[in-house]
């Protein structure tokens, strides 16, 4: 089964790089990868499917527009079972506290720290198996 994971970050070379740290698992078809450049657009993609067929997002913190603070708050109402991990390019406790507290499975600070970030990936791909 194809797990497919939204990235979401206002910064558009953030593409580029996770396609590049995942390219075996794109390739072996285990992993499918999208991405959503603003808080809104990741809301339009989950909400296009239904189910929505993304069963993790990864989130930006610090964007234009929607937080993804704000946007995590949202998926966690509308989509509770999809998870959802934060990435910061500051590693704050703030941030922190109320990432996990709204519901956050990880907290990752920049520059990602792909090992750690892969395993987590493989962990909930097994186990959604």
């Amino acid at each position: 089964m194809k797990s497919k994971i939204l990235i979401v970050d206002d910064e558009q070379d953030v593409e580029l790089l996770f396609r590049q740290k995942f390219r075996k698992e794109i390739k072996s078809g285990n992993l499918e990868l999208c991405f959503a450049f603003s808080g809104q657009q990741a809301l339009e993609i989950l909400g296009s499917e239904d189910p929505p067929q993304v069963v993790y997002v990864f989130s930006d913190i610090n964007m234009p527009g929607m937080s993804g603070l704000e946007l995590l708050g949202k998926i966690k109402s509308k989509f509770s079972d999809i998870t959802v991990s934060m990435i910061s390019a500051y590693g704050d406790n703030q941030n922190y506290e109320k990432a996990m507290n709204s519901g956050a499975k990880e907290f990752f600070t920049k520059p990602i720290d792909f090992e750690s970030l892969k395993k987590e990936i493989g962990e909930m791909i097994l186990g959604n198996k």
